[in-house]
C-alpha cells in the first residue's frame, strides 16, 4: 500500500464518534482533490474498530473513493506505532491516539500527534499545508 506511493494516513479513536464523524474524516473527504493535486496517491483512515463498522462508517460519511478506511480490529497497528490509547475510562478499551502522517515510499516524512483532546496536528488542513 505504501511502496512507491505518497500516502496520507490518519488515525481516529473511533468511527461514529462526534469529532471523528463531525470534523476529522469529513475534512479529508472534502479536501481529497487538493491532496491529489499535491501528489498524494492515497488517503487512509485507520481506527480500532472492525471492518463492518468501518464499512458502515464509510457509507454513512459518503466517502466513496476519496479515502480508504481500514480496521485495526485488535489495535495491533496502533500498538506497533506506539500510538495506542487506553480508552477504558470511556468504556472503549484500547484505541488509537488521534494522529496523521505523510509517508513517501514507506518512509514517514511527517507525523502529527494530538496532545490530549486537541485537534490541530492531525486535521486535514494542517496535513495539506505540511505537503
Amino acid at each position: 500500500m505504501f511502496a512507491g506511493k505518497k500516502v496520507v494516513l490518519f488515525a481516529v479513536p473511533g468511527a461514529f464518534t462526534p469529532l471523528c464523524s463531525g470534523q476529522h474524516l469529513p475534512g479529508y473527504v472534502k479536501l481529497a482533490d487538493q491532496f491529489k493535486a499535491k501528489g498524494v496517491d492515497q488517503i487512509v483512515c485507520v481506527s480500532v474498530n472492525d471492518a463492518f463498522v468501518m464499512g458502515a462508517w464509510a457509507k454513512d460519511q459518503q466517502v466513496g473513493d476519496k479515502a480508504l478506511l481500514l480496521a485495526d480490529g485488535n489495535g495491533d497497528f496502533a500498538k506497533a506505532m506506539g500510538l495506542d490509547l487506553d480508552g477504558s475510562g470511556f468504556g472503549m478499551g484500547t484505541r488509537s491516539q488521534r494522529y496523521a502522517l505523510i509517508a513517501e515510499n514507506g518512509v514517514v516524512k511527517h507525523l502529527g500527534v494530538e496532545e490530549g483532546r486537541t485537534f490541530e496536528a492531525s486535521k486535514a488542513e494542517t496535513i495539506l499545508a505540511a505537503l
